[in-house]
């Protein structure tokens, strides 16, 4: 039996108890609402050092997923700046809980001409955050000025941050829905990413309800949607990291997709 922590997305309020419900290893929290530019907040009574404690009795890793709207790539400076400044709020509230990482989607610019700018802006984040907690980036789904989208893009981006100050803090996250959605080979993009970064930190197994090459970033569960069900095993098999589901529904659903994983690596 694969000894890997697989574990799901779960709610902020009593993410521990939730994550106990699902069966799972490892639980993914917001901290705050993800589609505001408010502070970061933990919502679990008693705060982020009861939170820290709960998890540990529990023997629950925790991953903060940073708000949706953080875009470090933008060449517009009202979405920029104060992108950085709660990806900055995030990680130090992040570092009070014992989270594991934090975990922030590779972002885009607006358009083909500003590539270069974003991939420069990423260097310039990557120098200026204080990072207590590894930063992990996550592969995004669709956008032809997406920084993380593609092999190339990985190329441009890993580039771009491997000599800024706080390049050792950096980590990678796969995303097999995004994967499929930007039309990658599931079975073997783990080498290819890992060629490019010397590394996979974290994956995110979610199946995908449109065709591979969508561009479309929406989840199904495991083996109900248009995803390769053996390359979705063979990612979480291949990176052999903390897995985490964000399928749709609630425990019973989640619980069957780890499940469901579980079965498959045997």
């Amino acid at each position: 039996m694969s000894t890997l922590m697989i574990g799901s997305h779960v709610g902020s309020t009593d993410p521990i108890g939730d994550a106990l419900e699902r069966g799972a290893q490892v639980a993914q929290i917001m901290l705050g609402d993800p589609q505001r530019w408010g502070a970061p907040t933990v919502a679990y009574p008693g705060g982020a050092m009861a939170l820290r404690a709960a998890a540990g009795e529990a023997g629950i890793a925790l991953v903060v997923h940073s708000a949706y709207l953080i875009n470090l790539a933008s060449t517009n400076n009202r979405v920029r700046i104060p992108s950085r400044n709660l990806l900055q709020k995030t990680m130090e509230l992040s570092a009070e809980i014992g989270a594991i990482g934090v975990v922030v989607h590779g972002g885009h610019v607006a358009l083909e001409t500003e590539i270069d700018a974003g991939y420069d802006n990423w260097h310039k984040a990557i120098n200026r955050l204080e990072l207590p907690v590894p930063l992990i980036i996550e592969n995004t789904a669709g956008g032809a000025c997406a920084m993380a989208r593609t092999l190339s893009g990985w190329q441009r981006l890993w580039a771009a941050i491997s000599d800024a100050t706080n390049a050792a803090q950096v980590r990678v996250c796969l995303d097999t829905c995004h994967a499929h959605a930007a039309g990658l080979n599931l079975l073997t993009v783990v080498d290819q990413l890992r060629a490019i970064t010397g590394r996979i930190d974290l994956v995110h197994a979610n199946d995908s309800r449109d065709v591979a090459g969508s561009g479309s970033d929406r989840h199904a569960n495991l083996g109900q949607g248009q995803a390769d069900p053996d390359g979705i095993v063979a990612v979480v098999r291949d990176a052999n990291v903390p897995t985490i589901v964000e399928t749709p529904g609630g425990p019973t659903e989640q619980a069957a997709d780890m499940a469901w994983l579980r079965a498959r690596l045997g």
